[in-house]
């Protein structure tokens, strides 16, 4: 028997509100692209970007386009971020750059967190050097993206890819978040008002069935807590209470409440190493339904459950993977210890969650702010949220440091045998045009994939190496509504989707620092955050993820625009919510490359360290040293700047300062 065709009624567009003019948008190379955004002063919001097309077909953007953070839309990888870069994985060559006569101490190619943290470590031991970085993208900060709203005269900022400080971090890179201006102690007294603040309310974690997958819509409301231990420590409320009612059959929900609530060993009579080592071997999927025997029905549930930084689906990752990352139940009986996810082991950061209004894109500001003080006025974290960066700072004739904006680097070689170069020669397209520039030393800070292309000098085994970094697609939605009501009248702050468009969404992770004051009232206006994961399950991971690269680059901002307004629609309707009424302006932050990932134990050979190809794809070659989040092999602001400091420092110790380091060793 099929859903009742009352419950699966879907809206029109216009219902939808697809015909308010909150963007503008348009055509390019064939794709429809948002390009801008034109928003009704009637609504009280100032239009953050007004573009039209000159005859030829070009985008002409009017003033007050040259602020990147407002500009809404198709952002992450926007259009002209990435056309120079498809055409040279094509073939393409500019052998007819124009010389600039440009001579730097060291260009880096990528202006993310690990390129910006390779120039600070650069300039740290050479403060007389001179740096240029390059960056494809109209703004900095790679991944750590900010987008920021302006509504009836007041600023929201949101984030658009990294959200917060996490993880281990090594000396070197506290010395750098400190020598920037990041204090744990400081912001964790601002944000302690509004840390609790939607527990405080009452509002709770939710999840949406969807009709598509589910069949019918339903919202169930009070998800139980289920900490990364594993365990129910902190909540005891019934999981069969709250499944109860949902789309999920009766045994389904059965067995969901059994993997939360029971430690049951599904491998009783195997020793340790034993288990791991069947663990290691079978997917998570696998695990459910041939060890821990679960209903069919269950799959659905779970498919996307791993946690974020995996961005895959259960039938691609190790049941061990599952256990190790402590969010998936089932496994609680097993008796196995689980590993540190860190170095520091259980050893408390007082980093670790550290989230600015704009998520790391406001590490990624205060690095400017150290590397090009003129580019962000202030001297402090609190006064740098609400302050903007003058763009035109960035590129300045004679500053020591430079960051060139809207610059795909399509060549890095040496100039002459690579032995015996004293240079290093980089060509990049700018606004259709290609320029070279020269430097002592170069650090690439760029996906890893795209370095055979632009160095073909690298020996093949190296490159074979970097072309095995396939990163996993994501795409942060920023949607700025008037008001949220709807999340205070349902009772919920956040809501995970399984099967629906977006993975999950959820208000803002709201935070008062300095100048800049957050929601504190369902009545002010909110960013709201989606995530998606354009994955497709049963293929392998690396096919999995080239295909959701595919689909993000081939995705108009319509559908985008679409599948956000009609989710918002069927998860909040029943609190009033009207997506026509209620969004006043959609940024869709798109990173068809994007999570960085190591090996996967289902897949790949059972590698040494020495071989697994993070390690042997950022091998130093000459005066080219490689630094990204990839060379780690994990998606971790913390990992980008390890790698960006070990760059850094095999080009002082082996290239730069080799010999009078150390003037008393002998050359044999």
């Amino acid at each position: 028997m099929g859903p009742d065709p009352k419950l699966c009624w879907k809206p029109s567009d216009r219902e939808l509100g697809m015909d308010r003019e909150i963007t503008r948008r348009d055509f390019l190379n064939g794709t429809s692209l948002a390009i801008g955004a034109s928003m009704l002063s009637s609504f009280g919001v100032r239009s953050a970007r007004a573009s039209s097309l000159d005859e030829a077909g070009a985008v002409v953007e009017a003033a007050g386009s040259d602020y990147p953070p407002l500009r809404t839309g198709m952002r992450g990888s926007h259009p002209g971020s990435f056309e120079a870069a498809h055409a040279m994985r094509g073939g393409k060559r500019w052998a007819q750059a124009e010389d600039t006569g440009e001579h730097y101490d060291l260009i880096v190619v990528g202006g993310g967190l690990s390129g910006l943290s390779a120039a600070y470590f650069f300039r740290k031991a050479l403060p007389g050097a001179k740096v240029l970085v390059l960056d494809n993208h109209d703004d900095f900060g790679g991944h750590a993206k900010r987008n920021e709203f302006e509504i009836e005269g007041r600023q929201i900022i949101g984030y658009g890819g990294t959200m917060y400080i996490a993880g281990a971090y090594t000396v070197e890179g506290r010395s750098l978040l400190e020598d920037i201006g990041v204090d744990a102690a400081r912001y964790h007294r601002a944000a302690a008002p509004t840390r609790d603040l939607y527990e405080d309310m009452g509002l709770e974690r939710a999840v949406f069935f969807d009709s598509e997958t589910f069949g019918r819509d339903h919202l169930a409301v009070g998800e139980p807590d289920w900490g990364p231990d594993g365990k129910e420590a902190r909540d005891t409320r019934s999981w069969q209470a709250f499944l109860t009612g949902t789309p999920l059959s009766v045994q389904a929900q059965r067995d969901i409440a059994r993997l939360y609530e029971e430690e049951r060993d599904h491998l009783a009579g195997l020793g340790a190493e034993e288990k791991i080592s069947r663990l290691r071997k079978m997917s998570y999927r696998d695990y459910l339904l041939d060890v821990a025997k679960v209903d069919a029905g269950v799959i659905p549930y779970f498919l996307y459950a791993l946690d974020s930084n995996a961005a895959g689906t259960i039938d691609n990752y190790s049941a061990w993977a599952a256990f190790r990352s402590g969010w998936l139940p089932g496994m609680q009986g097993l008796g196995l210890a689980r590993p540190p996810r860190s170095f520091t082991g259980e050893a408390a950061n007082p980093l670790e969650g550290i989230h600015f209004p704009d998520g790391n894109a406001g590490v990624a500001r205060l690095l400017v702010r150290w590397l090009i003080p003129q580019a962000l006025p202030g001297s402090s974290m609190e006064d740098s949220v609400a302050t903007r960066v003058r763009y035109g700072a960035l590129d300045v004739s004679g500053s020591p440091v430079r960051i060139r904006l809207g610059s795909t680097v399509v060549g890095v070689a040496h100039r002459g045998e690579r032995r015996s170069a004293s240079e290093v020669e980089v060509t990049y397209v700018k606004q259709g045009r290609a320029y070279r520039a020269r430097a002592g030393a170069c650090v690439l800070a760029c996906y890893n994939a795209m370095i055979p292309y632009l160095c073909s000098e690298l020996p093949r085994a190296q490159q074979e190496a970097l072309h095995l970094a396939v990163r996993k697609p994501y795409v942060y939605t920023s949607v700025l509504v008037s008001n949220w009501r709807a999340f205070e009248k349902l009772g919920i702050s956040e809501v995970s989707c399984p099967g629906a468009y977006y993975r999950s969404l959820g208000l803002d992770w709201g935070v008062d620092l300095g100048a800049y004051r957050c929601a504190h009232a369902p009545d002010e206006p909110m960013v709201l955050h989606l995530t998606r994961v354009p994955v497709a399950p049963s293929q392998p991971p690396r096919a999995q993820f080239r295909a959701g690269r595919e689909e993000l680059l081939t995705t108009s901002f319509e559908t985008f625009e679409h599948n956000t307004r009609d989710l918002l629609g069927r998860v909040l309707g029943a609190g009033g919510f009207d997506p026509a009424r209620d969004i006043r302006a959609i940024t869709v932050n798109r990173w068809p490359h994007g999570y960085a990932g190591g090996g996967n134990e289902l897949f790949d050979p059972d590698w040494t360290y020495d071989e697994v190809p993070w390690v042997v794809g950022r091998r130093r070659f000459g005066r080219i040293a490689i630094a990204n989040s990839d060379a780690a092999a994990v998606c971790l602001t913390s990992a980008a700047f390890d790698q960006g400091h070990r760059a850094v420092q095999e080009l002082l110790t082996d290239v730069i300062r080799p010999e009078f380091q150390y003037p008393w060793a002998e050359w044999t």
